[in-house]
C-alpha cells in the first residue's frame, strides 16, 4: 500500500487569505490536478490542512496539523504521523505541474531509503519527496529543538538524492517544480497552464 499527502496549510497572506491549492488553473483547481495525478500513483491520498471545511469537496480525508504554526515541517510531521503505509509521497499543494510519471519514479526510489528527494539547481525539493514513516521520530526531535528547516533532516536520515540528470526525462519543459508563492507566480502559472493546456 502506498500513500500521498498534499500539504495545503499556510495562511496565504500574499493571496488575501485565499488558499493557493484552491486557485483555478486551466480547467480545474490546482488541488484537483494534484488529486488526479496522485490517484494514478498511490492507493491512498489525504490532505493536510487546518481549514478542513475549505477542502471538503476534494472527497479525500482532510487532516489538521498535529502541531500548528511550524510552517511546512509541521505538515510533514502530520503526514508522517497519519500515514498508515510505510512510505508516503509528500507534495506541496501549490505545485501544479507535477507529473504522475515522475511521482511514480520518485516513489520507486523511496522504496530503498528513508527519504528520496529531488535536487535541482534551486536546491532540494523537500515538498516533493518520498518519506518513510519512521522519519516521524526524527522530525519530532527537530521540532523540539526548533530546527524547522526541512532539509536539516537530511543530516540525520539516510536519503537518496534524485539528481537533475535523472529528472530530465520527466521535466523537459523545466516547470515541474514550479510553485506558487506570489500573485506574480500565479500569473506565470496561468500562462504555463494555457501553453500546456492543463
Amino acid at each position: 500500500m502506498s500513500t500521498a499527502a498534499i500539504l495545503a496549510g499556510g495562511r496565504a497572506r500574499r493571496f488575501n487569505g485565499y488558499h493557493k491549492p484552491l486557485l483555478p488553473l486551466g480547467r480545474q483547481r490546482i488541488v484537483d490536478h494534484l488529486l488526479n495525478v496522485l490517484e494514478t500513483v498511490v492507493d491512498n491520498i489525504f490532505v493536510v490542512a487546518n481549514d478542513q471545511e475549505q477542502y471538503k469537496t476534494c472527497n479525500v480525508p482532510v487532516i489538521r496539523d498535529i502541531k500548528t504554526d511550524l510552517g511546512p515541517i509541521g505538515g510533514v510531521y502530520t503526514a508522517l504521523s497519519h500515514c498508515e503505509s510505510n512510505q508516503v509521497l509528500i507534495v506541496a499543494g501549490d505545485m501544479p505541474f507535477l507529473s504522475s510519471e515522475f511521482l511514480r519514479y520518485l516513489l520507486k526510489q523511496g522504496e530503498l531509503t528513508n527519504i528520496a528527494i529531488p535536487r535541482t539547481a534551486d536546491g532540494y525539493q523537500p515538498l516533493c519527496a518520498s518519506y518513510h514513516r519512521t522519519c516521524a521520530d526524527v522530525v519530532a526531535t527537530h521540532i523540539k529543538k526548533h530546527s524547522l528547516k526541512i532539509t536539516n533532516l537530511l543530516s540525520d536520515i539516510p536519503h537518496y538524492e534524485v539528481s537533475e540528470d535523472k529528472m530530465m526525462q520527466f521535466n523537459r519543459n523545466g516547470s515541474m517544480f514550479f510553485n506558487i508563492n506570489t500573485p506574480a507566480d500565479y500569473a506565470r502559472a496561468l500562462s504555463l497552464a494555457a501553453y500546456h493546456a492543463l
